[in-house]
């Protein structure tokens, strides 16, 4: 299987799994978002150990850097915060709004490129970006307040995935050092609240304890799924990829939770969808020309 195939089939594996989240997190009720979110950290950092066990994989740890230290430190802050508005989104009946965080994300993407690499985007990029803007406005107008869930979660992603880049250290490995870095303050935390008798793990029976446990298993793998392929294929596949996500988690949204979908909020989602259907078409033209532009150069020479 060539190696691109390959991280093309570990992201469709990661973004299904992420997209069908909504429906294991209201699983753990009643642990509150916080709780939950530091249980996902101290698991997550088990699985990854464990998995670094059985491969007896620890030379890494002599030819990291400061700088990736430095960067994986920073993305363990970027995906906790991802994660717990999303577990509290979830759990409190905004599954669609999360999903439309997903949605956006692309659009986040192009606009970092913007910002921090000052890329020059193309005609169509900015009728996308337009048209994402447009959709925040209706959307804000609908629910009356500033869509800051989606927002958070967009933002807060697209960051990681562009210091994840930026790192360029293996799945596991990477996951180990953002789980270690996050491990003292979720461990204390989850101290503080047993110790307050208002911790939840162990205290309503032992299928609640084992989900709690499990939700390491249901981070980690995604996520060092999500590293393999981010470093095996093209940020633009990924950006065709992720909409895998949103997709699953709007259907668990509207199917499965039954929220609420007003005409205005349909208007909004349109709008993104027709955005992001803009940007995928542009960034397909763009990829073919730049193809085309490439084989005749080899031709020529």
């Amino acid at each position: 299987m060539p190696y691109t195939r390959r991280g093309v089939l570990y992201g469709v594996a990661a973004y299904m799994m992420w997209g069908l989240f909504p429906l294991y997190w209201p699983l753990i009720k009643p642990s509150g978002a916080v709780e939950i979110l530091a249980h996902r950290m101290i698991w997550s950092l088990v699985v990854v150990v464990t998995i670094l066990a059985v491969r007896r994989h620890w030379s890494w740890l002599r030819t990291t850097t400061p700088r990736q230290l430095i960067l994986l430190a920073l993305a363990a802050v970027t995906i906790s915060t991802n994660w717990g508005v999303y577990i509290y989104a979830v759990n409190t009946g905004h599954v669609v709004e999360s999903a439309l965080g997903y949605f956006m994300n692309p659009l986040v993407v192009v606009l970092f490129g913007v910002l921090i690499f000052r890329e020059r985007l193309r005609r169509w990029q900015w009728v996308a970006v337009g048209l994402g803007a447009l959709a925040v406005l209706i959307l804000t107008l609908d629910y009356g307040r500033l869509p800051w869930i989606a927002l958070v979660l967009a933002f807060s992603f697209g960051t990681y995935g562009l210091i994840k880049k930026a790192a360029g250290v293996g799945s596991a490995e990477s996951l180990t050092i953002e789980t270690l870095v996050l491990l003292v303050p979720a461990l204390g935390y989850l101290i503080v609240l047993q110790v307050n008798g208002t911790g939840t793990f162990g205290n309503h029976g032992l299928g609640h304890a084992l989900l709690l446990v499990l939700s390491g298993v249901v981070t980690a793998v995604p996520l060092m799924l999500f590293t393999a392929a981010a470093l095996r294929v093209p940020l633009t596949v990924i950006g065709l990829l992720q909409y895998i996500a949103p997709v699953l988690q709007f259907l668990c949204g509207v199917l499965v939770a039954h929220e609420t979908m007003p005409a205005s909020r349909w208007a909004g989602f349109v709008v993104v969808w027709l955005a992001l259907s803009v940007f995928t078409w542009d960034s397909i033209r763009a990829a073919r020309t730049s193809r085309q532009e490439r084989t005749a150069a080899l031709e020529t020479v």
